[in-house]
């Protein structure tokens, strides 16, 4: 495994972490204004939102050490704008290119890779979230389409996205309740659909969080991915996605809290000094770039595997668990380095911490991701090859027009 940056991929740092600058003025005003920053266009007009898609499908034909790039740029400027990334790419898109038909991705994933539609995944609902195998949703087969019935909550997006990932419960008979879910492409412009967005989050204000509610929603079969009864292993699998987007996003928010952390410690002075010279801030500031270094370290290990084809739910898993904790840390000492003016918004530390904070919860909550990786060191749990070959990077076939 290489740890150099191809030249192609720090063109992709470069432009992103310049769209990144662009963009924290706009987000620091709408994280106060607590509403959504008008960005998405703009990431789309960059083709940001293709990264991770073959050409032929509308995409960059990057690979997946691009996409986490991307995701590590992104949140060193604002969780707001990974969470899109997370949410469309992880989510949504890269579901369908691996579990969607040729007729699906030509009518659904050339447009989200293009930006001219943006996708979310709906999983979450209000009595479910880590406990996924018990989801209440129902999809009714009548016919040509399943009626879906019940409320998803806590989706990012959900008031800005065209196309939803939903997983229902297709049949309330099976013997283990995993194995009665399906997954489905939905257009939320649909008849029966109602959302609207959450007001007062702590963190992630100038991005869309929101609930969707389906009422006798017709859904056509062929909108269903895979066969039905295997939604499970589907959402897993976006799960693998969004969770090395988080974990790589996280990372950037470590960055940006040390290089934070940084200038102030220089520039601040203390009992004749500036505060970089005294032990324990020195302490804190070492912590911070041994948890980029390590968090850095893991996604990458990720996404080398998501390159050759590997399933990686293991290693996104992990990353997922010590990045989030590890930004979490980083965020919370460069709010003590700052001091008071840590505590005000007019320095951006105050506005990562609190973003920070909710990463620790979705996609899988930490305490969920601990039970995982004890599994695995324990021998209960593998990962176990999935019922389609996942298909690995290859640079001609991907950027093939």
């Amino acid at each position: 495994m290489d740890f150099a940056l191809s030249k192609e991929h720090q063109m992709v740092v470069d432009m992103v972490r310049r769209f990144g600058t662009e963009a924290v003025p706009v987000i620091r005003e709408y994280d106060r204004k607590h509403e959504p920053a008008p960005l998405i266009p703009r990431m789309a007009e960059l083709g940001i939102l293709g990264v991770g898609i073959p050409v032929k499908y509308g995409g960059q034909g990057l690979d997946y050490i691009s996409l986490g790039l991307v995701c590590e740029e992104l949140e060193a400027a604002d969780s707001t704008l990974r969470v899109v990334m997370s949410v469309h790419m992880g989510l949504c898109a890269q579901t369908i290119f691996h579990w969607g038909t040729e007729e699906q991705k030509q009518k659904y994933l050339v447009p989200l890779a293009k930006g001219e539609k943006i996708g979310c995944g709906a999983f979450t609902e209000p009595g479910h979230g880590s406990d996924f195998a018990h989801i209440q949703m129902t999809g009714r087969r009548e016919g040509d389409y399943y009626i879906l019935n019940g409320e998803k909550m806590w989706i990012s997006l959900a008031s800005l996205a065209d196309y939803a990932i939903v997983t229902v419960r297709t049949n309330p008979e099976a013997e283990k309740p995993h194995r009665g879910l399906s997954t489905f492409i939905v257009d939320l412009h649909s008849p029966g659909i109602k959302r609207g967005d959450i007001k007062g989050k702590l963190g992630v204000r100038a991005g869309s969080t929101g609930w969707i509610a389906f009422q006798d929603v017709k859904v056509p079969v062929e909108n269903r991915l895979g066969e039905e009864g295997e939604g499970f292993k589907i959402t897993m699998s976006a799960f693998d996605r969004g969770r090395y987007t988080v974990a790589a996003g996280a990372t950037g928010l470590i960055r940006a809290s040390l290089e934070a952390s940084v200038r102030y410690a220089r520039e601040r002075e203390t009992f004749g000094v500036p505060i970089a010279q005294h032990q324990l801030i020195k302490q804190k500031i070492a912590h911070m770039a041994r948890d980029y270094e390590m968090a850095r370290a893991l996604y990458l290990q990720a996404g080398w595997q998501m390159n050759q084809g590997i399933r990686a739910t293991r290693m996104a898993s992990m990353a997922k668990w010590f990045a989030t904790e590890a930004s979490f840390r980083a965020a919370s000492e460069a709010v003590q380095i700052h001091g008071a003016y840590g505590y005000s918004d007019e320095y951006d530390v105050e506005r990562y911490l609190r973003n920070a904070r909710g990463a620790m919860i979705y996609e899988g909550s930490n305490e969920i991701h601990t039970l995982i990786q004890a599994d695995y060191a324990l021998g209960y749990r593998r990962d176990k090859p999935l019922r389609l070959e996942l298909p690995p990077y290859d640079p001609e076939e991907w950027q093939e027009e």
